[in-house]
C-alpha cells in the first residue's frame, strides 16, 4: 500500500485497464455487483479527501494521501444484484433468502476480489496504489451521484510512487507461516516454499 504520489497524471489508458482487470474479477454467481467511479479531476479529488477526513490523517504528521493522488478509485458493491442472480431460475432453491440471512456476504468477497484485482493492475501497470475504507457512505454516495442501493466501500488511490513514511502497523511484522498455511487439518503446518525458509 502506498499513500504518497507524484504528481505526474497516469495515462487514461492505464485507468481504463486498471479498472478493467477490476471489473472482470469473479464474483458468486457471476452477479457481478461491483461497480467503480473513477476521478481524476483535483477539485473532486479534493472534495473525495476531505469526506474521508484526510486532515485527521495530516494532522498525525503524514503528507497528504488522497488528495495527492492522481487518481482515485471509488469501490462499490450492489447487494440487490445478488439478491436478483440467486433469484433467477437457473439458481432457484439456492438463495438464503434476503440480504440479512446470508450466512456470507458474498457481495463484500466479491469487492475484496475486485479490489486486489485493481491493486495488481496498477502494479502491473509499473504504478502503486492505496485503499482507504469510507467512513461517511451517504456523504460520498451524494458526492457521486450513487444510487442509493449501491454502497460506497473505499477509495483506491493510484498513481507514481512518492518517498513515503511506513505505517506504524508494518512494525507488528508478518504472522509466521506455521501460523497461518496448515495442510489437510488445522495445526498442521504446510511445507514451506525455498523461497521463504530460512537459512
Amino acid at each position: 500500500m502506498v499513500r504518497r504520489y507524484r504528481p505526474e497524471p497516469v495515462p487514461a489508458d492505464a485507468v481504463a485497464r486498471i479498472v478493467d482487470a477490476a471489473r472482470r474479477a469473479p464474483s458468486a454467481g457471476f452477479s457481478q455487483g461491483q461497480s467503480f467511479v473513477v476521478l481524476t479531476e483535483p477539485d473532486a479529488r479534493r472534495r473525495l479527501a476531505q469526506l474521508c477526513d484526510e486532515g485527521a490523517y495530516v494532522a498525525r504528521g503524514f503528507a497528504p494521501w488522497l488528495s495527492s493522488a492522481p487518481v482515485h478509485v471509488v469501490l462499490c458493491t450492489r447487494p440487490a444484484a445478488y439478491l436478483e442472480r440467486y433469484a433467477a431460475a437457473d439458481k432457484a432453491g439456492r438463495a438464503p433468502g434476503g440480504r440479512d440471512t446470508w450466512t456470507v456476504p458474498w457481495w463484500y468477497v466479491d469487492a475484496g476480489a475486485a479490489l486486489e484485482a485493481l491493486l495488481l493492475a496498477a502494479v502491473a501497470e509499473g504504478l502503486a496504489a492505496g485503499f482507504q475504507a469510507i467512513h461517511a457512505p451517504d456523504a460520498v454516495r451524494d458526492l457521486l451521484a450513487i444510487p442509493a442501493d449501491v454502497e460506497p466501500l473505499g477509495v483506491v488511490t493510484v498513481g507514481h510512487p512518492a518517498p513515503d513514511r511506513p505505517s506504524g502497523s508494518l512494525r507488528r511484522g508478518r504472522r509466521p507461516w506455521d501460523e497461518t498455511v496448515f495442510a489437510g487439518r488445522w495445526g498442521v503446518p504446510l511445507e514451506r516454499p525455498p523461497s521463504d525458509r530460512p537459512s
